[in-house]
């Protein structure tokens, strides 16, 4: 079975772009879930999958963040990997549905996790609003907020990869220079621009739209937007990509992995030196001895 991929709100489980691809578990939020209960849901997933990631968006609340440390702690398993995504909710969800496809290729569950670093700064994450008034994730001049009290402005707002903010009509957001597919989700606002002006000018490959997602209006700081994400698509691109970064073994848990720091285990990359003088055996048999984070099979 590959490797499980899990969302903390039913909106970041997107439809598959295919039939491969595996469906998003999604995890109960703790006040309609006793512990017992998540204990026993993410328990099975182990066994049903061997591995179990993570996504969660950095706006989740607090509440919720501490009971997926609390459950991985109980559980006292290091094949949980717990991963904090600062992307925009719709971005967050898109993101999820990468790690998905990927899933079901031969990449490791340490490599896969990892990739979710790799895969986030190729998405291009946005929104159209109607005020920047309370938009406090992108940086927003004093210009642009007084102009969000003029009636029938609008503005182009870019927070990923770089953020930008533009009036819609007096420039242009910078596209991603692959291809992509747009993902729109529309809240108190027409998609028109969106559709008719921002796809054209990023030459995107398709446009798909989906529901907006429930935390969209209080990330963006207002209900009046139209949330968009463009990201690759094709699982075959994702797959060379992910391929291309060089593998390591983490010094601690073994786990293969890519960039800098293991995702199940949380061990930054040794320096060769180090790598040398503790080997990946040495750091299993130090976490089987000493270690409260051991491996419950």
């Amino acid at each position: 079975m590959p490797t499980a991929i899990a969302v903390t709100s039913a909106d970041l489980a997107l439809p598959p772009p295919d039939a491969h691809t595996p469906p998003a578990h999604v995890l109960t939020p703790p006040d309609r879930q006793p512990l017992d209960a998540a204990l026993a849901e993410t328990h099975l997933l182990l066994e049903q999958h061997g591995y179990l990631v993570v996504l969660y968006p950095s706006s989740l609340p607090a509440a919720f963040v501490q009971r997926l440390h609390t459950v991985r702690s109980v559980l006292e398993s290091d094949r949980i990997a717990l991963l904090e995504a600062d992307l925009p909710p719709l971005a967050t969800g898109v993101l999820a549905g990468q790690l998905r496809q990927l899933s079901v290729c031969d990449f490791s569950p340490g490599v896969l996790a990892a990739a979710a670093r790799l895969l986030a700064h190729y998405i291009y994450a946005g929104a159209l609003l109607n005020s920047v008034a309370r938009l406090d994730r992108v940086p927003v001049s004093l210009t642009a907020h007084a102009r969000s009290w003029m009636p029938g402005t609008q503005f182009a707002v870019l927070a990923s990869p770089m953020p930008r903010l533009v009036k819609v009509g007096d420039g242009q957001l910078t596209g991603p220079e692959f291809g992509t597919y747009l993902t729109v989700a529309s809240g108190q606002l027409a998609p028109d621009w969106v559709k008719s002006t921002l796809a054209p000018q990023w030459r995107v490959l398709g446009l798909r739209e989906t529901p907006l997602p429930e935390d969209s209006p209080r990330w963006w700081g207002t209900g009046k937007l139209v949330e968009f994400a463009a990201a690759i698509p094709d699982i075959s691109i994702l797959y060379q990509l992910v391929s291309s970064v060089r593998r390591e073994e983490c010094h601690w848990c073994g786990l293969e992995l890519i960039g800098d720091r293991c995702a199940f285990c949380s061990a930054p990359v040794a320096p060769p030196d180090d790598q040398r003088s503790l080997p990946a055996t040495a750091g299993r048999a130090a976490r089987a001895s000493g270690s409260a984070s051991g491996r419950a099979r």
